[in-house]
């Protein structure tokens, strides 16, 4: 039935009743769910009191006992009398009232016009939805109640300071329609008359019985009464109150209709208000408000467009227009209506001190206007709420059609205080990022204005235990510390879910999140290091530069991480391997790098320092018993392929940490997901944003490729053998830093002289006393490299050109600590002997180090043996003759030495270092000369048994011609 009171209210108690017991089951349930959520962190700043104890909220606030209804004012309930106090009675209500501009305006124009002092006699009174229009008619209403004085309204001496002298307490006729509970098909029935239409209503209530008979011909008619009419019944009983809320609302329920309903017609209703405009204008102490909707939601169908149509062109002609709330004066609204007015004030200026002076000292990071002393004012009005909080209710969230301006808001922030009191909140305001969306009273409130997916994307990336702010929170203790990224999760939530779709420019920006989400005390570094982490690995979360936004699609990110669990791990494996690859080593480190090596037969046997690079399979860690790491490094070093390895103390090993492999595997797979979609972008069919969105991602996953490989090589294994005749040890060496892990290695096998490049003499000698002389007056030089190469008791060297370098280095000191000779003769004499004194070392079967007794004996015996020879001489009488009558002869003159030519071979491993000896010792010496011509001619003679293939043959053949070689090429 079109309209119908008494059902009406019986649904509304009921309605009541079921709201009440909707919200103590979802208090529950939020309870039960979220009951480990840690409260929000205090403030680091010491002697700032949080909001709660400076501010306290209404008892029916903190308790949770308001609903969710209560915020909607209906003028019909208080008219009946079953408003609860807060609306019914007038004092209670305007003790939560705070008088804006425009209400105090509205009170001034109600005093003077109805007390005949001039006035707007029409006001129409717009809004959006929820924006305080039936609220400031309530306040009109109980002004002329006559049970209220100015003197007991919080502000009422503004009003009579704008008024001409008046008594405390006024008193007015007033006639109250509210559309929606005026049935078009019912009557009302009075004790001493029944009324059916809008003016026979309002008649009866301007003045009972008598004042109905002046219209009561036109109520049983359903025809207007003219304008005359009315400004008698105005004139006779004012002054007259005559407030008509919801008037859309009822007149569609009469449009289109055929048949004559007892309420009238549509056309006589639109007659009738035209009427009643102009009698009210022409009378002398009356008012009329009407409520015109501003929004799509409370006009309705085209009924309702249609009566709007109508009602502004016949109100509109002389009515004032009249806008009752600004977003300004909406702080003290909101904070009237849910906070007592007992406040302590130098603790509130304390806190907003703080801030300001955080907002000063990192001008840069937070807003240009909240370093500005406006905004600081506005912190004092909107306190113990942050005026950002505000901003995004009333800039973004009331541009959605169903959100209540005003209400909307008081509905949301008194669910948010409940709970954050409750839970013994202790931040210093109540701000985006402390919003609790977790509780299920608050996250329905917002939620309900949005998408029906926006539940799930709330409980994956924003807020609730199963979250992964939640989440990142928790693994991360300098995160969860400040509950850093639910924070920032919860900020960007309320600054961009409401329009991001009709943005041009999308986001907030992060300066805007830090600004709804930092409190004094906090590191700003934490709060930035939450939302990078965020963007990297939230599903819902976009971002563009430095602009952040929630939308209800997923981004490219869920495609990234699905890949990335279903890549085959055997790819995963060989990009592994590719990457350890990749890595460069300087030969002036090691000799060679064995990479990723399948079995032992894969690390040739050289006596030349190499170090090994074990797959990522091979994991290490400290473990009684080895790692596998461990035991196949032992199988490498033990045996090449099925023959035992000769060249054990050539070896050293890096090695996997097998706690990082995981984490390394996991990056590699993201790499892999992401550069597939950047391959497949066009299939795909991605946008600019989800494109940029990618190359960001390729970018960053491969720096943190890069960086989780060097972490993950974080494991020396070198193999020692303290005892000469015990088992060889694997000694773990732990190699961190930013630089290359064959650097890393480098330099620890260096400072702990594991690998020696240069070797003292000195240190040689210790060596031949301890393990090599073995009483023998020699030792074969290559012999002893062979040890050296073989032993992991004995030192590590890089290569043979280090023992020569400290032969030569030894042999030349003054007090040599032994002595070399080319070689031994049968008849144990040392040819060649240097002692003393520099000589040339060879690396040969016949090269010797001699012990220095021995040494010194044979060059003592040398010496004596000369001495004895020249005696024999001085005394022999043919010498003296020859010396005293013989003339000397010509020396014959020498022929000078004109050509060098010179070949050597060089090996391919070490071909930069001996080239670089070659030119530094023997070409520079010739090019010194003056007048001398040196031609160098470069000669190499590469075989291979398995035949080149045509990459190589074509590479180098090219890059022959390029370097311009004389003569190149390849043959069967």
């Amino acid at each position: 039935a079109i309209g119908a009171p008494a059902e009406a209210e019986v649904t509304h108690d009921i309605g009541q009743e079921l709201l009440r017991l909707r919200y103590q089951q979802e208090a529950k349930k939020s309870k039960r769910q979220t009951g480990t959520l840690e409260a929000q962190p205090a403030s680091t700043v010491p002697g700032l009191k949080p909001w709660r104890l400076v501010v306290k909220p209404h008892p029916d606030v903190a308790s949770g006992r308001y609903i969710q209804a209560e915020f909607a004012a209906d003028l019909a309930q208080v008219v009946q009398g079953k408003a609860d106090p807060e609306y019914g009675d007038p004092r209670e209500f305007f003790r939560r009232t705070y008088l804006t501009e425009g209400l105090l305006d509205l009170l001034v124009t109600g005093v003077n016009r109805l007390t005949g002092q001039g006035g707007d006699p029409v006001v129409q009174l717009q809004t959006s939805f929820g924006g305080g229009k039936t609220h400031s008619m309530l306040a009109l209403y109980h002004l002329f109640s006559g049970q209220i004085g100015f003197s007991e309204i919080p502000g009422g001496e503004d009003i009579l300071e704008r008024v001409s002298e008046i008594d405390d307490h006024i008193e007015a006729n007033c006639a109250v329609i509210v559309g929606t509970a005026f049935s078009a098909t019912e009557t009302r029935r009075y004790p001493d008359v029944t009324t059916y239409t809008l003016w026979g209503d309002i008649a009866y209530q301007l003045g009972g019985l008598e004042a109905y008979q002046m219209v009561e011909k036109a109520d049983l008619s359903g025809v207007s009464p003219g304008s005359d009419t009315i400004l008698r019944l105005l004139e006779d009983y004012g002054p007259a109150l005559i407030i008509i809320d919801e008037l859309v609302a009822f007149a569609r329920n009469l449009y289109g209709v055929p048949e004559r309903l007892p309420a009238g017609t549509f056309d006589g209703v639109m007659t009738f208000i035209q009427s009643l405009t102009e009698a009210t204008r022409r009378s002398s102490d009356s008012m009329l408000l009407v409520s015109i909707p501003e929004s799509d939601i409370e006009i309705g169908g085209e009924g309702g467009k249609h009566s709007l149509e109508i009602l502004a062109k016949t109100i509109g002609r002389i009515e004032s227009v009249w806008k009752p709330v600004t977003a300004t004066e909406s702080f003290e609204i909101v904070r009237r209506r849910l906070f007592s007015s007992e406040m302590d004030y130098p603790a509130r200026d304390a806190v907003i001190a703080a801030f300001r002076e955080m907002y000063h000292t990192n001008a840069g990071e937070f807003p240009t206007a909240s370093a500005g002393g406006d905004y600081f004012e506005r912190m004092s009005a909107a306190y113990p709420i942050h005026p950002e909080l505000f901003d995004r209710l009333y800039q973004d969230w009331s541009t959605l059609d169903r959100f209540q301006r005003t209400r909307g808001v008081l509905r949301l922030m008194s669910a948010v205080i409940h709970r954050l009191w409750s839970e013994n909140d202790q931040s210093l305001l109540i701000m985006p990022g402390s919003i609790p969306l977790w509780a299920a009273t608050v996250r329905n409130e917002l939620l309900r204005y949005l998408p029906e997916n926006w539940p799930a994307i709330v409980d994956a990336d924003i807020d609730g235990e199963e979250s992964k702010p939640y989440q990142l929170d928790k693994s991360i203790p300098t995160l969860g510390r400040y509950a850093a990224s639910r924070r920032v999760a919860r900020s960007v939530f309320v600054g961009s879910a409401p329009s991001v779709a009709a943005q041009s420019v999308r986001g907030i920006e992060e300066v805007r999140i830090r600004l709804a989400t930092v409190q004094p005390g906090e590191p700003l570094a934490v709060f930035g290091d939450a939302i990078r982490r965020m963007s990297q690995q939230l599903t819902y979360l976009y971002t563009d530069g430095s602009r952040y936004w929630y939308d209800s699609h997923p981004t490219v990110n869920r495609m990234a991480q699905d890949r990335a669990q279903d890549i085959n791990a055997d790819l995963v494996y060989k990009e592994a391997i590719d990457r350890l690859r990749a890595v460069r080593f300087s030969r002036e480190d090691f000799v060679a790098a064995h990479v990723a090596p399948q079995n032992s037969g894969d690390v040739s046997d050289d006596a030349r320092a190499r170090v090994v690079v074990l797959a990522p399979k091979y994991g290490h860690k400290k473990v009684a018993g080895g790692s596998e790491a461990q035991e196949f490094a032992k199988t490498i070093l033990e045996r090449r392929g099925n023959v035992p390895r000769l060249y054990r103390n050539m070896l050293v090993f890096i090695v996997p940490d097998e706690s990082n492999s995981q984490a390394w595997e996991q990056s590699l797979r993201e790499f892999l997901a992401w550069r597939s979609i950047d391959d497949e972008a066009e299939q795909l069919n991605l946008d600019a944003q989800q494109r940029k969105q990618v190359a960001t991602a390729l970018k960053r996953t491969e720096e943190t490729l890069l960086a989780r490989l060097q972490e993950t090589y974080s494991w020396l294994l070198v193999p020692v053998q303290p005892d000469p005749t015990g088992p060889i040890e694997y000694q773990p060496h732990r190699i961190s830093g930013q630089d290359s892990f064959y650097e890393r290695a480098a330099r620890r096998l260096r400072q702990s002289e594991l690998l020696i490049p240069r070797w003292s003499p000195d240190n040689l000698r210790m060596e031949l006393d301890s393990y090599l002389w073995r009483d023998q007056p020699h030792v074969g030089i290559k012999q002893l490299w062979e040890y050296l190469a073989q032993y992991c008791y004995l030192p590590r060297l890089y290569n043979e050109d280090v023992l020569l370098d400290a032969i030569a280095e030894g042999v030349a000191r003054l007090d040599a600590p032994f002595g070399y000779a080319t070689m031994v003769t049968l008849d144990g004499t040392y040819n060649g002997l240097a002692y003393g004194q520099q000589a040339s070392i060879c690396f040969d079967e016949n090269a010797v180090l001699v012990h220095p007794e021995v040494a010194q004996e044979q060059l003592e015996a040398m010496q004596a043996a000369q001495q004895q020879s020249q005696g024999s001489l001085r005394h022999s009488p043919s010498s003296r003759t020859q010396e005293t009558f013989s003339e000397p002869d010509e020396p014959p003159q020498p022929r000078p030495i004109t050509r060098y030519h010179g070949t050597v071979q060089l090996d391919p491993q070490r071909v930069n270092r001996e080239v670089g000896t070659i030119v530094e010792e023997i070409i520079q010496r010739l090019t010194s000369l003056t007048d001398t011509d040196v031609e160098i001619t470069l000669e190499i003679s590469a075989t291979r048994a398995s035949g080149f293939d045509e990459a190589a043959v074509r590479t180098i053949n090219e890059n022959s011609r390029t370097l311009k070689f004389r003569h190149h090429g390849f043959e069967e």
